[in-house]
C-alpha cells in the first residue's frame, strides 16, 4: 500500500500514524532507516524501498558484474605471483 508523503503520514504495516510526541519522531525514523538505509538478507541484500520500486533487478545485477571483475582480478594477481 503507498504511503503519503512521510511527513505528513507514517505507515508501519498499513497502520496511519499522526506525530503527536517526540516518539513519533523516533518511529518514523526507524521506519525510514528500516525501508530504506538497511539492507535485508531476505531480500538478496537490497533494502525494501529498492524492492517496492523496482530497482532491485539492476542493484544485484550491477553487484554481480562487480563480483565478476574482482574473481577475475584475483586471478589474474595469483598467475602474477605464481610466475
Amino acid at each position: 500500500m503507498p504511503c503519503a508523503n512521510a511527513h505528513a503520514r507514517l505507515c508501519v504495516v498499513g497502520v496511519s500514524l499522526r506525530p503527536r510526541s517526540a516518539l513519533s519522531d523516533d518511529l518514523e525514523a526507524f521506519v525510514d532507516h528500516y525501508n530504506h538505509g538497511r539492507y535485508h538478507e531476505s531480500l538478496n541484500s537490497v533494502t525494501p524501498s529498492d524492492v517496492y520500486f523496482v530497482r532491485d533487478k539492476a542493484i544485484l545485477t550491477g553487484w554481480e558484474k562487480i563480483k565478476k571483475q574482482k574473481i577475475r582480478q584475483r586471478h589474474l594477481q595469483h598467475q602474477k605471483q605464481a610466475a
